[in-house]
């Protein structure tokens, strides 16, 4: 089954977000915006993303590269914010963050002994140096326990190179979550 999915990006990965495009071939239905809405009015061009992009698409791939975190004092992480934003709104998309290569050493830590359990968990470092608010806050959803399982996230996350090998099982994880009972957790803007 072919899912509407929108692709968000920094400028500075346009590669990952063509190679998904072009040399990968997804089979999705493409609802990612390919040239500029030619205005510098934030407010007009989100409207137009929402309207003619996000409106019917049912997955949202988020690619995390050195440039997508919320603390990067350096970038402008409006749009991506944004997009996320108007992705988990109402009837929410499902959300894929694919962690693109020079990021997996900053994402994916190995394993640690939870002090409060005496089990192995692996610890995967996504917050606000890693990701935009929106992603992590969904990823790690408040659950009162000393670690994460698959059904305690709304948002998946994957390696580029495990994406690529599987990117349709990926996305329909992602396109099921939004009828899994996890969805009523979301938060469109979390603090």
């Amino acid at each position: 089954m072919k899912h509407k999915c929108f692709i968000s990006f920094k400028t500075e990965d346009q590669q990952y977000k063509d190679a998904l495009q072009n040399k990968y071939a997804l089979d999705i239905i493409d609802k990612s915006l390919n040239n500029p809405i030619n205005s510098y009015d934030e407010d007009y061009i989100m409207q137009v993303l929402r309207r003619d992009y996000l409106q019917d698409s049912t997955v949202t791939l988020v690619l995390i590269g050195t440039h997508s975190a919320e603390n990067n004092f350096f970038e402008n992480q409006n749009y991506i914010k944004r997009e996320l934003q108007a992705s988990l709104y109402s009837k929410p998309n499902g959300i894929v963050g694919i962690v693109l290569p020079e990021m997996y050493d900053k994402i994916y830590k190995g394993n640690y002994t939870c002090s409060t359990c005496g089990n192995s968990h692996g610890y995967v470092k996504v917050d606000n140096d890693i990701t935009i608010r929106e992603f992590n806050y969904n990823y790690y959803l408040p659950n009162n326990k000393c670690a994460w399982n698959e059904e305690d996230r709304y948002c998946i996350l994957v390696k580029w190179d495990d994406f690529i090998r599987q990117s349709s099982y990926y996305i329909q994880k992602a396109f099921d979550k939004r009828e899994d009972p996890i969805r009523n957790k979301i938060k469109v803007y979390p603090k």
